[in-house]
């Protein structure tokens, strides 16, 4: 995959990412308040939080990349899975009661690794990469 295309691809799920999160804080504020109790309300909200986080980190990754060489494209791919995993569990955690034990940590790991991979990216910026 090219350069521009992987752009385009990080810039594309940071929006669907912030799109989901934007649903799922409409949710959690409008129709989930009644129907969860106040633990389970919280965990979503959480998601919520560490979802629109890592939206914004894929946009960066996005706008970034063009500078960030293999590095900021594997932090993406990091933040991209590390969010389906922790906040997939999360979610279904509290809105199903499906326990899913070792997803949400893989996915909490995925997303430590795309913060590293973004700061060796950083400090790599102009030695060849």
């Amino acid at each position: 995959m090219t350069g521009d295309r992987l752009q385009r691809l990080w810039i594309g799920l940071g929006a669907l990412v912030g799109l989901t999160a934007v649903a799922m804080a409409a949710l959690a504020a409008h129709g989930l308040p009644e129907r969860l109790d106040a633990a389970s309300l919280q965990m979503v909200r959480n998601a919520v939080q560490m979802q629109g986080w890592h939206a914004l980190a894929l946009l960066f990754i996005g706008l970034y990349s063009p500078r960030g060489g293999i590095a900021a494209h594997l932090a993406g791919a990091a933040f991209a899975l590390g969010v389906l995993l922790f906040c997939g569990a999360v979610y279904s955690l509290a809105l199903f009661g499906l326990r899913l034990p070792e997803v949400a940590p893989a996915g909490g790991t995925l997303l430590l690794l795309g913060w590293l991979l973004l700061a060796i990216s950083a400090c790599r910026v102009g030695k060849g990469r």
